[in-house]
């Protein structure tokens, strides 16, 4: 590798404080500042899929704001992930806050150009619509992949008020699309009401298994773990996050909080448990920064992203 082909890593804290500059994600270079890149961290600025509180759209920059305290060496993966590989942040992928079918193209194409151009992605929304169109732009590039989706909810609901295509269906579209591999899909984090028992069997029916909170709760992150890798095993795998699936006290600043959820640690545990699996692309999102005091949310979003974005380097290229 040539000192032009070395990566380009983030800005140097001692140099320049982390609170001045471009906040660019972990404040990685931008795309069109080198001249190639092998992952790409892209906001998705939307949120007119959701079905209680707005914000949403404010996610992305506000994760990025958070990022600026990430450090370029990650001690519990023991690598580093931007002297591995070149992580770029690829800016806002724009979408049509007026028409949702629009947007949802608008999506799947800037996705797919960006996936043309870089090896993986991590997403950062956006209410959870997004999913829909950047898995059918993973789709393009990998086929059927396995979907581990940590959220509160199911997501795999048919329709609200008529409409196809929200932050509560996506999942349900992707499966009735052949988007995901049916034998190796999951939901972890699940809890709370459901509107009733006929949820779980849909979802069954879809190609979901679960692990919930209380499974969590009740055996830990490594018996969680062993079941999510038993799973998935080697398929081509995509990583879903709906920042929900944490607890409220973790995750405050999001649409549809539910009680009694994972503690960012222990999402954290999960994904590192999985930093060896062919992860093929990821997204995070529903991070609603108006009902985020002290960013904890977003703290917690940016070393999620981070914690992606480290096991993807190892495996790059």
């Amino acid at each position: 590798m040539t000192p032009e082909q070395e990566p380009r890593g983030p800005v140097d804290a001692s140099l320049t404080p982390r609170y001045a500059g471009i906040a660019t994600f972990a404040k990685l270079p931008r795309i069109e500042d080198v001249p190639s890149a092998d992952i790409a961290v892209v906001g998705v600025p939307f949120d007119t899929g959701v079905s209680f509180r707005p914000g949403a759209r404010f996610g992305p920059s506000h994760v990025r704001e958070a990022s600026r305290l990430l450090r370029p060496y990650n001690p519990a993966q023991d690598v580093s992930p931007f002297a591995l590989r070149q992580v770029v942040d690829a800016g806002d992928i724009v979408a049509n806050p007026f028409n949702l079918a629009e947007a949802v193209e608008q999506i799947e194409t800037a996705a797919t150009e960006l996936g043309d151009r870089v090896d993986k992605i991590v997403t950062i929304g956006g209410d959870h619509t997004i999913a829909l169109p950047l898995l059918r732009a993973v789709n393009k590039k990998h086929g059927p992949v396995a979907v581990l989706h940590f959220d509160a909810h199911l997501d795999t609901w048919d329709t609200y008020f008529g409409a196809p295509t929200t932050h509560g269906t996506p999942f349900r579209r992707a499966s009735e699309e052949g988007l995901i591999d049916l034998s190796a899909s999951m939901h972890g984090g699940i809890r709370g009401p459901l509107y009733g028992k006929g949820d779980l069997e849909d979802d069954a029916a879809l190609g979901f298994q679960i692990v919930t909170t209380e499974f969590v709760e009740e055996h830990g992150v490594p018996a969680a773990l062993e079941r999510i890798r038993e799973r998935v095993g080697r398929a081509p795998l995509y990583i879903s996050i709906d920042i929900d699936v944490l607890d409220p006290a973790h995750a405050p600043g999001t649409g549809t909080p539910e009680a009694g959820g994972l503690t960012s640690r222990e999402l954290l545990r999960i994904i590192r448990g999985l930093a060896d699996l062919p992860i093929v692309g990821a997204d995070v999102v529903e991070v609603a920064p108006a009902y985020d005091h002290a960013q904890i949310t977003a703290v917690a979003a940016s070393h999620v992203v981070y914690e992606l974005v480290s096991a993807m380097s190892a495996q790059s290229g």
